[in-house]
């Protein structure tokens, strides 16, 4: 059993699509960022580091989105999230999804918190202009990559391809979001049909980029 401690939209959308499609048994916990329950003392002691998502597994904390969507893979094989361990698949499966944890995903941190960085406005645009050159970079690779494939491994959906979706979500009010590449774009079409996409809309109230 599992408990998702979430956020409409937010780092937590991967999670929850992953338990979507391992057909897992969970239980939804929305945590108010508005509101700041993500610092509070109650919250705090689940995640210390005031973030979502956080997932209980059997009654156990434990945050950082990918590493969730890793094990929510890895618990729940029936799926096909991940590509067998011994395959060099797997290779790049933890390629892709560390790749886009640590190095696209970061980037939309910096543009959409440039003041974590610095207070001065002028740096601050400054630091989204960087952000964004980096984000347009990965789309510019992935795109290519997906030029000659459906999905990230080739031609099965994979948890990798889960959390590519969700970062191009974060994308759709850019100047220039990611369905303005080709590839992208069609992927994005692929992913957005499937049954979990849409259960999770209705779950989490999403409307924007359906």
């Amino acid at each position: 059993m599992y408990t998702l401690y979430y956020s409409p939209g937010a780092a937590s959308l991967v999670v929850h699509m992953a338990l979507l499609e391992a057909g897992a048994d969970y239980a939804l916990e929305k945590v108010d960022m508005e509101a700041g329950a993500q610092r509070s003392p109650e919250y705090l002691k689940l995640n210390p580091n005031g973030l979502v998502p956080t997932l209980l597994i059997d009654g156990k904390p434990f945050f950082e989105a990918a590493a969730a969507l890793m094990t929510i893979a890895d618990r729940h094989p029936d799926a096909k999230l991940a590509p067998p361990i011994d395959s060099i698949q797997r290779a790049a499966w933890n390629q892709w999804i560390l790749h886009l944890a640590n190095t696209v995903q970061p980037a939309f941190r910096l543009w959409f918190y440039p003041s974590d960085i610095h207070a001065d406005a002028a740096i601050q645009e400054l630091i989204k202009a960087g952000a964004r050159a980096r984000i347009e970079l990965a789309w510019d690779r992935i795109d290519r990559h997906l030029a000659t494939r459906a999905y990230l491994l080739g031609d099965a959906m994979s948890a990798a391809d889960l959390m590519l979706l969700m970062l191009m979500r974060w994308s759709r009010n850019m100047p220039r979001p990611a369905t303005e590449w080709r590839s992208l774009r069609e992927f994005s079409a692929r992913m957005k049909a499937r049954p979990s996409w849409k259960e999770l809309y209705a779950r989490e109230g999403l409307t924007e980029w359906a």
